[in-house]
């Protein structure tokens, strides 16, 4: 995995949370292992307070702990974990896109409609960054029509732990995902709220088995 253009950056502590985050769910960062400030610092070429911010926010969402006078270490992820992310992802998710059918307008489903022909474009030419970024514009742009910010807010912090970055790797999920975003904008469009509901909580239902066998292999879960 290389490494990003830190200093280079605004939002540094967003930055390497993300960065961090990212490691513990590729298996770079195994249950167990000490985190260390200033040899991340270092190796990131910025100072140690963005570095502990972003420690502490990772603490925050339970990936990991802090030992006194030890330093912070990786704590294990448990299937429990993901299929409890997607459970509140699921029901989160369904309100939003139940508000989205009631309230977006026609230009916002082009827009809708122009990152999803993007996204699709992206997943066939296995360019996982372009993915990560084009499915999250999909998703952010339901959470906007929803007109639920505070809602929306939410599900983003929840979002955090499911590691949007992990899917375009996940085998045979890019093309899972595309048929459940064609079925949640035909309903959309159709401003069938219920339909647009179920679409969401199943689509984000069906990503924890992927999921969860991915972050197995890999040796993520134990």
């Amino acid at each position: 995995m290389s490494i990003p253009e830190f200093a280079a950056r605004p939002q540094l502590a967003e930055d390497v949370a993300r960065f961090v985050r990212r490691r513990i769910f590729e298996g770079t960062y195994p249950a167990g292992q000490y985190i260390r400030l200033e040899q991340l610092a270092d190796e990131l070429g910025i100072s140690v307070t963005p570095v502990r911010e972003a420690l502490f926010g990772l603490r925050a969402e339970g990936l990991l702990t802090q030992q006194p006078r030890r330093g912070f270490v990786v704590l294990p992820i448990t299937r429990r974990d993901i299929a409890d992310v997607a459970d509140v992802q699921a029901h989160i998710g369904g309100v939003l896109a139940s508000r989205a059918a009631e309230r977006i307008t026609d230009e916002q489903l082009q827009a809708l409609d122009h990152v999803q022909d993007q996204l699709e474009v992206a997943y066939h030419a296995d360019d996982h960054e372009g993915a990560v970024r084009l499915n999250h514009e999909f998703h952010r742009g339901v959470n906007v029509a929803a007109g639920s910010p505070k809602l929306a807010q939410l599900m983003g912090q929840i979002t955090r732990f499911a590691l949007e970055s992990v899917y375009p790797t996940v085998e045979g999920w890019p093309a899972h995902s595309m048929r459940d975003h064609r079925e949640l904008l035909a309903a959309l469009k159709a401003r069938d709220s219920e339909a647009a509901r179920a679409a969401m909580s199943e689509h984000l239902c069906a990503a924890s088995g992927p999921l969860i066998e991915h972050l197995t292999r890999r040796g993520v879960i134990q």
